[in-house]
């Protein structure tokens, strides 16, 4: 059983990825993150259900999901109770519904204690990001917040950091995390060279390229140091309205540049064909230094070029292959550097080689092998393949 922080149809992010993997393997129900009512009331969405009602669906042999809606404000200090204790019901009617036992709960919810819902031998407790450096940019109380994820944590059987600085965090809170960062969806970008390229782009190449969520995690001075110089720049991902409105616009008003909007996953291998270096240009926040940009690895699976900013993720992949600057200066040059290079076929192949020791597929098995390893450490979590 997940218990994931995005919803299943929304973007593919490492919930999704990590659902897709596990179940090839072993049977996984995927837990949507509860939805207000009153957001869904908002949103019109008719495919949601009632407040309180869960819907269950099996989406494919081995994988289904479990949608919930909750009371209004579900993370409030008044509410998060109340929330938990529905979740707690509703994953344990649908394992019973389904016909099976939860061997294993893996929760990325840092706010609703879930555990021990459904008779599990193993509990896992996720650490994707600094969830507390969030809170306060989200309308949450960051204390109530930190003590809830400690205490979910303290009462997990293996805490999962997914970069160093979330593992350091944990240490020294006195718990023990397995360090396994997020990995790349390799098989969609192994042959990027031959999808057909996107219509709607008419940059002239080389083109620098971002694909991913514009917003406030942005460094928005080194995209303008690249527009400025001339280079063509393609934006590929949603973009936060609330973002340095006037400067964005006055970016997107360039010749040279062009931002696309939201795209669905699977054209995105194609826009990527279009891309000689990937940026992941994420300013310095603490937010940023607890996260494991998943598009680095993407670029690379892709056979792209990489400029990023100085992340301890990035570090911890150490490797030749990634270029780290921070100033918009020095970020342009290694941008300018490598689009004068030509696409030589063995650095692509060198590069994509690279992504897939990181690829989802080796990170599940990662999560698999912690967890057999924990559960050989208590008696009472005998973890079978089929569970």
């Amino acid at each position: 059983m997940l218990c994931a922080v995005n919803s299943h149809d929304g973007f593919r992010m490492a919930d999704w990825h990590l659902a897709e993997q596990l179940s090839k393997q072993v049977p996984v129900l995927y837990v949507d993150p509860p939805r207000s009512a009153l957001a869904s009331w908002r949103r019109h969405q008719a495919a949601t259900p009632a407040a309180g009602v869960p819907r269950l669906r099996v989406l494919r042999p081995g994988l289904a999901r479990l949608s919930t809606t909750v009371q209004p404000f579900p993370a409030r200090r008044g509410s998060v109770g109340l929330t938990s204790a529905l979740l707690r019901g509703y994953m344990r009617r649908a394992t019973a519904r389904l016909g099976g036992r939860a061997a294993v709960v893996i929760s990325g919810w840092p706010a609703f204690p879930v555990f021990g819902s459904c008779g599990e031998q193993v509990t896992v407790y996720w650490a994707k990001d600094n969830f507390v450096g969030l809170a306060s940019s989200q309308g949450l109380n960051t204390g109530l917040l930190d003590a809830r994820e400690r205490r979910i944590a303290a009462d997990a059987d293996l805490v999962l950091a997914a970069n160093p600085l979330v593992a350091g965090t944990w240490r020294s809170r006195g718990l023990e995390p397995v360090l396994i960062p997020f990995g790349a969806d390799v098989d969609a970008y192994l042959h990027v060279e031959h999808v057909p390229p996107p219509l709607d782009i008419t940059l002239p190449g080389p083109i620098a390229g971002f694909v991913g969520r514009i917003n406030d995690r942005t460094d928005l001075r080194l995209l303008e140091a690249i527009a400025g110089r001339g280079r063509s720049l393609l934006l590929v991902g949603p973009k936060d309205p609330a973002f340095e409105p006037a400067r964005f616009a006055a970016l997107r008003r360039r010749a040279n540049v062009h931002w696309v909007g939201p795209k669905p996953s699977w054209t995105l291998p194609g826009y990527l064909r279009l891309i000689d270096v990937g940026l992941v240009p994420y300013r310095d926040s603490e937010f940023n230094r607890a996260s494991c940009p998943l598009k680095t690895l993407e670029y690379l699976a892709a056979g792209r070029a990489v400029v990023a900013t100085d992340l301890p993720a990035i570090r911890w992949l150490d490797t030749d292959l990634i270029c780290v600057a921070d100033e918009p200066a020095s970020f342009a040059d290694q941008v300018d550097r490598l689009l004068a290079k030509p696409r030589e076929p063995a650095v692509l192949a060198r590069r994509q080689a690279f992504a897939a020791r990181h690829s989802w597929a080796c990170r599940a098995a990662d999560i698999r092998d912690a967890i057999d390893a924990t559960a050989g450490r208590h008696p009472r979590h005998p973890v079978g393949a089929g569970g």
